[in-house]
């Protein structure tokens, strides 16, 4: 039987890690002496590479600025660990369907804006990394929409397109998904609205985990 693989976002498909995320930003910001923006503003970048989301934050910045403001917040978000004031809880339901998943001989893989570091923190914070085969992050990739971490996790993993689905809960994920080939899965709790989703193309959209494994597995039929 052909590999299965589904590849996760993180922030806002696997863990709800908006206000850590909005935290460091206002720091970054406020220790540039910028204005801060707020969360309204933020939600929606999430996803994006830190360059790209500061750009679109901060659009009349200089390109080099974005970057460093990049580092601003990765220093911001390192020391609200340090502080113990990181929260990124796990979304209902989520830590049994990877589980479920894994026995049921998917191949699982993650395709995410956070570093390797950060990625891998978060994970390990919750006891599931031992269930990814393949890890895909910003920092050895171009910013989603670009398919190059989903063409990675499928040559990691052995798998095809049609035997490959993303889940995601920005249009960011659901662009990937489509430029890669693969089939594209919204979740409506995440950052973007679920209209947003289906605007972009995605298959399905699921509104809580018991539904995404449903959509999950008939994602395969559909490519058998």
């Amino acid at each position: 039987m052909t590999n299965r693989l589904a590849v996760f976002d993180c922030d806002g498909t696997l863990v709800d890690s908006q206000h850590s995320i909005c935290a460091a930003m206002v720091r970054a910001f406020e220790g540039e002496k910028l204005t801060a923006p707020d969360r309204a503003a933020i939600l929606p970048v999430i996803g994006l590479s830190l360059p790209l989301a500061m750009a679109r934050l901060l659009p009349d910045a200089e390109v080099g600025y974005h970057d460093h403001l990049s580092e601003s917040y990765k220093l911001a978000f390192q020391q609200l660990r340090r502080e113990n004031a990181v929260s990124e809880p796990l979304y209902p339901g989520i830590a049994a369907l990877i589980r479920e998943l894994d026995a049921d001989g998917w191949l699982l893989g993650v395709a995410t804006g956070k570093s390797d570091r950060g990625l891998r923190l978060c994970l390990a914070h919750h006891g599931i990394h031992a269930h990814f085969v393949t890890l895909q992050t910003a920092d050895r990739h171009p910013s989603k929409p670009h398919p190059s971490m989903l063409l990675a996790a499928m040559a990691e993993a052995g798998t095809t397109p049609e035997s490959t689905v993303m889940i995601g809960d920005t249009s960011f994920d659901i662009d990937m998904a489509l430029s890669a080939g693969t089939r594209a899965l919204g979740v409506g709790w995440g950052y973007h609205t679920p209209q947003e989703l289906i605007g972009a193309g995605a298959h399905g959209v699921a509104m809580d985990s018991e539904e995404l494994r449903g959509h999950i597995h008939a994602s395969l039929m559909r490519s058998l």
